[in-house]
Parts: C-alpha cells; structure tokens; sequence
C-alpha cells in the first residue's frame, strides 16, 4: 500500500503531512512511557523485522500480492506510540534508499500504514484482552482479529484520502470496493504473520511483549472485608534476563527473510498497485524522486546476478533500519531517563 507520488494532489498531501509530523512528535512524546531498558533495544529490531518481512509478497488473487504492513504487529509487541515510530522509519527508509512510496506522499503513507493501522489494530487487541480469558492464547487470538482489521482500515482510509485528492476522475465507489475486497484477503496474511510471530514471543519471554504486560494476574487481599491489590512483588527472574538472545535471533531471522527468502516472494503487483492499474488511478503517477538511488526498487546497482542483488539489497535495507531505529529509540530512553516525570507509575509497573 506505499502511495507512489502523482496519487494524491498536493494539498492533501500537505494536510497528510502535517497529520504525519504531528502523530510522529506524539509517539516520540509517548514512546517515553512505553520503552524501558529491556524493550528499547527491541524496537529498532522491531522496525528492520518489519522492513524485511515487507519484502516478501505473498499471492492472495489472480495477478495480485500482498505484504505485511506491520502497524499491528509493532503496536502489540512495543507499544502503540513507538509502534507507530517503527513504521515510520520503515516508510522513511524505503522512500529514501529503495525509491518504495513516494516522497511527496510520505504523510499520506506514515498516515495510511503507520498511523490508521496502528490505532485500529491496538484499539481492537485491547477490546478483545479485556474479553477473552486471560492467557497466552488469548494475546495470540487477539493480534490475529486486530491485524485483520487493520489493513481494509487502512485501505477504506486511503479512498478516503483519494475522494478528496485524488488526481485522476475515477468511480469512487468501485475504487472502494476494491481496494477493501482485496485488502481483506491480504489481512488474512497479514493476521497469521503477526499472529505467528507475537505467539513465538510470548511463548519465550512474555515480559518483552508490551501487549501481554497484563497477563500475570495481581494478588489482591482482603482487608477488612473489602478487597485489595497487593503491594507490586519484585519482578520475576525471567525478567531480569538480558533480551539479547531475543535480539539476536530476530536479527538473524530478518536477514535471512531480506536477503534470502525475499528472492522467492510474488512478482505479481500488490493490491494498491492492482487497483490503480485496473481503476486508472495511475494515470497521473509521477516517477519517484529517488528512482537512482543505488538501491531503488531493492536491488544493488550494477549487480547483474538478480539473487545477489536483492539479496544485499535486502541485508543493507535490514542493517540500515536497525541502525536508524535503534538510535531513534535510544535516544526516546534517554530523554524518558532525563524527564522521569513523562514517566507514569502504571508504565513503570506494567513493562
């Protein structure tokens, strides 16, 4: 769903834009409530977990593909506001390095992506944790319905977007149809990779997941006849452990999914592309800004050999994303170190 440049007119993009710049300097604001010692290191995998698995393209219909967009699967695993900040970078790094969504349209990708998903997909997990029983499988059964959810949100939230600038005169209506019917099916692949992936993590070390913080029930006693949360008992031994081994992993699993997998993802166009080239909406695209960019559409410049090409091209995008993510995120703890006062008790508690 990255919106090339010549989709939406000028204006709204300007207006997305500053929507964008807005929510970004929230989640740096409410990031600092989210990311401890033990969770900030794992954003910025978060981010480069995000932008490798990006790369694999999954069919869902006839001459149409799929990605992850991954709102979802940030905002449960580190937060919303920092889920929204992992997206972002993402989209900057594609826009810049891999000339993916384009420049001129970067608010209206960090809103569609980053922002709808992420607020639509925590709203929903939240709801249903509430609901269900309290359990592993619940954090799982409820990553699922959120992720699914998230992406025809995001599809309903770009015709929405192309109603009120977009740059060619096209029937709403069918537009609409389509970019939802086809953005259901990428949600179902959407929903099992987030699934999947934030079942592994809780299965390993639930207290690096920030959506499963409520699992461990608080003692609660009964003093004079009325009852009572105990006092916070000292953390548990698993989460004094060092996320490293996680990290690790994760890293080694995204290089390989970027510089290896990815050679095996659908060539077929995805679903925004799909609906563009069927519907005219492309008529008006404009070529992207950084369309010679050493790595524009993921591939090494003049490296002949097509696997080895999108192989570095993918292991350079992974390497660059952590690298901007985590100093992002670095810096988000340092400033939550120097103002505690950002910091809430209930944060602090629940991590």
């Amino acid at each position: 769903m990255h919106v090339p440049d010549g989709f939406i007119d000028a204006p709204t993009s300007a207006v997305t834009g500053v929507v964008a710049a807005t929510a970004v300097a929230v989640s740096l604001r409410g990031a600092r409530r989210e990311l401890d010692e033990r969770t900030a290191p794992l954003a910025g995998l978060v981010a480069a977990f995000i932008f490798a698995v990006q790369m694999l393209n999954f069919p869902v219909a006839a001459g149409t593909s799929g990605h992850l967009l991954g709102g979802a699967l940030a905002a449960i695993l580190v937060g919303p506001f920092t889920g929204v900040l992992c997206v972002s970078v993402v989209l900057l790094m594609q826009g810049i390095l891999f000339a993916d969504g384009g420049l001129t349209a970067l608010g209206v990708n960090i809103t569609n992506m980053a922002i709808v998903t992420t607020v639509v997909a925590y709203a929903v997990f939240r709801l249903l944790v509430k609901v269900l029983p309290r359990g592993r499988r619940s954090i799982t059964v409820a990553s699922f319905a959120a992720a699914l959810l998230s992406v025809p949100a995001a599809a309903l939230a770009f015709t929405l977007m192309y109603a009120v600038g977009g740059t060619t005169d096209v029937s709403l209506g069918k537009v609409a149809t389509a970019m939802v019917g086809v953005h259901v099916l990428i949600g179902l692949g959407e929903a099992t990779i987030t699934a999947l992936t934030v079942g592994a993590v809780v299965a390993v070390r639930p207290d690096l997941v920030y959506g499963a913080r409520d699992l461990r029930q608080r003692l609660r006693l009964r003093v004079n006849g009325e009852l009572v949360d105990a006092p916070a008992a000292e953390p548990a031994p698993v989460a004094a452990r060092s996320p490293r081994k996680v990290w690790a992993v994760g890293l080694v699993t995204s290089l390989v999914l970027a510089g290896f997998v990815s050679f095996y993802a659908s060539a077929n166009p995805d679903g925004l592309e799909k609906v563009a080239a069927d519907h005219g909406i492309d008529k008006k695209a404009e070529d992207h800004a950084a369309a010679d960019s050493p790595l524009a559409d993921y591939g090494v410049k003049d490296v002949t050999d097509a696997r080895l090409s999108g192989g570095l091209a993918g292991v350079i995008g992974v390497g660059v994303t952590v690298v901007a993510g985590s100093a992002v995120f670095w810096a988000v703890r340092r400033r939550r170190t120097a103002h505690p006062a950002d910091v809430s008790p209930a944060s602090t508690s629940g991590a």
